[in-house]
């Protein structure tokens, strides 16, 4: 039994705590002034809940008799809450490195789809993969986000299409989530695209009638835990009424509405999202002006993706029309075989260059508002005390380095704790 406190973060130049008042979301005038503190040092008890924050001359005195577990100088470095992702598709196999070529030499998403690549191509060999094929390459993958700063990813899942390798890459998700030291957001995907040889409503009701009575039944017998619900709503995909009939079921079975709408077509998926109470709608590339006033009004997150707008070479999504009507902004990777990025900040650096936001807006969208997206902003996306002891400690005389550095992340993060345990040191 560990007695003490598990973790104390000494004279940090800068500690970026971004919320200081147990906001769920920032948005509007509140983004220009993320909470600083100068000087500060930081308590993780034995809980891995953060125990104190406050100026070190505090702390020292507060906590001069405890012991630590851990005690790390952050002298001249800054610390920042650990970075939410909240998008990605990180289980699969069948790398699609060639269809980069296609894109670059001018195919679009839609054709190399339609000539049976993308989803397809990663579709059939994932299905092919073996559990423990897809849980290493899986693992892999997140080690890479952590060493870019990320302490909690949402994963979906969306590679089946049917129903055995959809349980298959859920319980991939389910024992990483176990046996990891980060906080995953588990995702059903079931409805990322038609399978070959279905009709929409034959795949909708495929959903609906075997699928969800299925997780659900899994769900309730604690063998896996799944968060979210996912629709790829899409003209050629699913309809706005078939995606409405797949997150209503979802809904009923307590999960989150998380779903990709608006992206290669204005779909009104934002207004359906609104009025379904949405906690979180992705891409957004092609969102309505109406859309956006719905989401803002709902306080339903835009999960804005640069990276996809980036390589896709498709516009970008309005994070300054979004911002400016008040509506939750958040980031994510989008990190799958079509949008190969690991890293939280270059998609903060690129939200800034490519979408206009401000390095205090991105941050707030890659920590807080990221994990209202994924509904736990309650204990994670800020450093508070009773908040979960999630942190990223970078070599750097102010936070903003880390989004300033494109690509600079491996050089600049010093260590990724998480719950107040070291997870990744350089």
């Amino acid at each position: 039994m560990a007695t003490g406190h598990r973790l104390l973060l000494e004279n940090a130049r800068q500690v970026v705590l971004v919320c200081a008042r147990g906001e769920r979301f920032l948005t509007g005038p509140a983004l220009r002034n993320l909470a600083v503190l100068e000087g500060a040092s930081l308590v993780v008890g034995s809980d891995g809940l953060i125990k104190a924050i406050g100026p070190a001359d505090v702390i020292q005195k507060q906590f001069s008799g405890e012991t630590f577990e851990e005690r790390i100088d952050c002298s001249g470095k800054c610390v920042l809450p650990g970075l939410v992702d909240a998008h990605t598709h990180p289980v699969w196999a069948g790398e699609r490195v060639h269809e980069f070529a296609m894109k670059l030499a001018g195919a679009t998403y839609m054709d190399i789809h339609q000539a049976g690549g993308g989803i397809n191509f990663t579709v059939e060999h994932t299905r092919q993969a073996s559990e423990e094929e897809l849980f290493c390459s899986f693992r892999q993958r997140l080690q890479c986000m952590v060493r870019a700063g990320t302490t909690l990813v949402e994963c979906k899942s969306g590679y089946g299409l049917n129903l055995e390798t959809e349980l298959k890459m859920l319980r991939v998700i389910e024992r990483a989530r176990r046996e990891l030291p980060l906080d995953l957001s588990a995702t059903y995907c079931g409805a990322h695209s038609v399978p070959k040889g279905k009709t929409v409503i034959e795949a909708t009701d495929d959903i609906i009638n075997n699928h969800l009575p299925r997780l659900r039944e899994l769900s309730r017998n604690g063998d896996l835990h799944i968060d979210n619900i996912d629709v790829f709503c899409e003209k050629g995909v699913f309809d706005l009424d078939a995606t409405r009939r797949i997150l209503e079921g979802g809904k009923k079975m307590g999960l989150h509405i998380n779903f990709h709408g608006d992206e290669l077509h204005p779909m009104k998926a934002a207004e359906l999202g609104a009025e379904l109470g949405a906690q979180a709608i992705s891409h957004l590339e092609e969102v309505s002006d109406e859309g956006i006033a719905a989401m803002a009004a709902a306080k339903c997150s835009a999960v804005l993706l640069p990276t996809t707008a980036y390589m896709l070479r498709l516009k970008q999504p309005r994070a300054r029309k979004m911002l400016e009507e008040g509506a939750i902004v958040a980031l994510g990777s989008d990190f799958n075989p079509n949008a190969y990025c690991f890293s939280m900040p270059m998609v903060m650096h690129l939200a800034c260059v490519n979408m206009r936001m401000s390095m205090p807006e991105a941050l707030a969208a890659a920590t807080i508002n990221a994990a209202y997206a994924l509904g736990k902003s309650r204990t994670h996306g800020s450093l508070e005390v009773g908040k979960q002891g999630d942190v990223v400690i970078i070599n750097a005389s102010r936070w903003e380095h880390l989004i300033y550095q494109f690509g600079g992340h491996h050089e600049l993060i010093d260590y990724v704790i998480a719950k107040g345990k070291v997870i990744y040191k350089k």
